[in-house]
């Protein structure tokens, strides 16, 4: 699972490089003033890849029933349930991050940890269009947890590899195939 992650665009060239993009493409606009970096909370705007360019989107889709927002979405299931069924053949995207956090349950309290990698990493994640919103939304894809991270948490991010953004981002990859290609060595560390 992923409820948040972080952006540090001081430690991070990659994600330096996409804030100044943004920045210029969304000059003197709300949604600019909106966009978030540091700790990165659902429901946050926020800097996005797409096959185009990057965008600002917001992170959540709205459920069914209008209460509250769906902000994952299983890697194994999502081509056909019917929320991320078009968003996963047609609206994919990649969600740059310095890491994303995780808790581990211990006993009453909980542990919470940054994992990522070296540099820049980026999560595979759809997004759709939604009426009455001035950005679209999306979620983050998640896989099986990583064997060396496992112990945190049961599920995580689905991470890929820069050799296969553009793969993900403008050709129909199946769900296997992403799963085999993504991310399986990770770095981790205690967060208070």
């Amino acid at each position: 699972m992923c409820g948040r992650y972080y952006i540090d665009p001081e430690q991070e060239p990659d994600l330096k490089k996409i804030l100044e993009q943004v920045k210029d493409l969304y000059k003197n606009t709300p949604e600019l003033a909106e966009m978030k970096t540091g700790e990165i909370f659902p429901t946050d705007i926020v800097p996005v890849l797409t096959s185009e360019s990057p965008e600002l989107m917001k992170w959540g889709f709205t459920r069914f029933d209008g209460k509250g927002q769906v902000i994952n979405a299983r890697l194994e299931t999502a081509p056909e349930k019917p929320m991320f069924r078009r968003p996963f053949r047609e609206h994919r995207c990649l969600i740059p991050a310095s890491h994303f956090f995780e808790w581990q349950k211990r006993g009453a309290k909980k542990q919470k940890y940054a994992i990522g990698l070296q540099n820049t990493l980026y999560m595979a994640g759809l997004y759709r269009f939604e009426r009455d919103m001035s950005v679209p939304l999306f979620v983050i894809l998640t896989r099986p947890a990583a064997p060396g991270i496992a112990f945190i948490h049961d599920r995580m991010p689905v991470i890929l590899a820069k050799d296969t953004h553009q793969g993900w981002l403008s050709e129909h990859i199946d769900n296997q195939e992403v799963m085999n290609r993504s991310e399986e060595y990770l770095i981790y560390r205690d967060v208070p």
